[in-house]
């Protein structure tokens, strides 16, 4: 399934760093050891030139959005999600939202879906203003030199720390911090096994080192559960109150409400820490969209805290995110297993089928996009983009439940930090995104942080 590239002039374009694709056929054994250290390189570069192409064996590349959306919202809804997605995953995030499958998905969703409802974000965006004006404030005072890859995984979790592990009186912001990154750390390493879909018996290396990340992680989940409950709080004033509050009105037993707290933590804090780096990236890559980005920041909110209010008007900052998850999306790929016989458009997918989504490969598909390899922003101003072609938090019944949370983050973090700070690049190289459990710089990436 070919198409006809329709590639403008890029002359006045910027083309920020891109990933590395697989130019050449990936046999299986390669697919396994490639895939366990960065998934972009088994993907083929020519999911980016066309809208389908069959892997090997029973994989199929999906880059049509008319499938995608059939897939995902029309008949294929239902397909569960990969067994080597739940093989890699399962241990850290139980039979949590992410991995819950029939029923028991549907009773999760249908229980947790008001707490990201929009009435609630005005009050979870206090504690993300709070952590911006604080990186701000850090980053004027620091020496001008910053690791935009160290300074966003340090603000989305001190932003969870605050909405998710407040109010702890025998632990410390610091120690749940430190907690959090040991688990963060043992949940991205990918076994081959698992890429490869052997057998769940057979032993993987991660099996040799110790587990503590994640029993520590566990236990504290459990901790601060028991202990908010017992505080009894009138009114929620953070997410775990909410969370809290939903799990007593429709019961769910604790060690599944352990997962579901591990599942929001593990997704709201990856995705928003790598789109926070790459977002601030871009913006020193083309200081003009900064500039015009930060006045509209100041002038809409010139100082003190951001408010969700304030972010509603502010259409280029939130142009700026879109155009940041389009070419960096921290879920880039996804998979799902066919359930049933399926055709759509032509193409015949049999059960059991691997259904593979590289949403890199959409989100830079020259069939799709114009110049899609250009940083772009006005993409997103008063445009509506085709269902199925921008799937940053994938679609369907299954699309991410925290996605207005994340975005919500994103923008008032962005706009707290930009307001005050301008970034430049640096001549250190910037490194290559790479792929494992989400979508990351693969190494620093050094910028000039100023205050103004």
């Amino acid at each position: 399934m070919n198409c006809v590239s329709n590639l403008h002039d890029q002359n006045d374009r910027v083309e920020p760093i891109a990933g590395k694709l697989a130019e050449k056929p990936v046999g299986l054994l390669d697919f396994a050891r490639l895939a366990g250290r960065n998934m972009l390189e088994v993907i083929p570069i020519e999911t980016t030139q066309q809208l389908y192409l069959r892997g090997p064996l029973n994989i199929h590349y999906i880059c049509d959005p008319e499938i995608i959306t059939e897939l995902l919202v029309g008949k294929g809804r239902e397909f569960p999600k990969a067994k080597f997605t739940k093989d890699i995953i399962g241990s850290a995030v139980g039979n949590g939202l992410i991995l819950a499958e029939g029923q028991k998905w549907k009773a999760q969703r249908r229980r947790y879906s008001p707490l990201f409802a929009a009435r609630n974000l005005p009050m979870l965006s206090q504690y993300f203003a709070e952590t911006g004006i604080e990186v701000a404030e850090s980053l004027a005072e620091g020496n001008g030199l910053v690791d935009a890859a160290q300074m966003a995984p340090a603000a989305t979790l001190t932003n969870i720390s605050r909405v998710m592990f407040s109010g702890n009186q025998e632990v410390s912001a610091a120690q749940i911090r430190a907690g959090l990154r040991k688990y963060f750390e043992y949940i991205s390493e990918i076994s081959l096994f698992d890429v490869m879909g052997l057998p769940s018996w057979l032993p993987r290396r991660k099996w040799f080192k110790s587990n503590k990340p994640v029993t520590s992680m566990r236990y504290l989940a459990r901790h601060v559960i028991e202990e908010r409950r017992s505080q009894n709080r009138p009114e929620p004033l953070d997410f775990l109150d909410l969370m809290i509050a939903a799990v007593e009105e429709d019961f769910e037993d604790m060690e599944t409400t352990v997962d579901n707290l591990l599942t929001f933590v593990v997704a709201g804090h990856e995705t928003s820490a790598n789109a926070l780096a790459w977002g601030v990236y871009l913006l020193a890559l083309t200081p003009d969209i900064q500039t015009e980005i930060r006045q509209e920041i100041k002038s809409i909110s010139p100082q003190g805290p951001v408010s969700f209010e304030d972010i509603q008007q502010m259409r280029l900052l939130r142009a700026h995110i879109r155009e940041t998850l389009r070419l960096y999306p921290s879920a880039a790929f996804f998979a799902r297993d066919a359930g049933a016989e399926l055709t759509v458009k032509g193409i015949r997918f049999e059960k059991g089928d691997a259904l593979f989504f590289p949403v890199y490969s959409v989100h830079r598909n020259e069939c799709l996009w114009d110049a899609p390899n250009a940083y772009k922003p006005e993409r997103f101003l008063d445009t509506k983009i085709p269902k199925g072609q921008f799937i940053p938090f994938g679609d369907g019944p299954r699309v991410c439940i925290g996605a207005q949370y994340a975005e919500t983050e994103l923008m008032v973090l962005m706009a707290s930090i930009v307001r005050d700070i301008e970034f430049s690049l640096t001549s250190t190289p910037i490194p290559r995104p790479v792929l494992t459990f989400t979508m990351r710089p693969e190494g620093p990436i050094m910028l000039n942080a100023q205050a103004i």
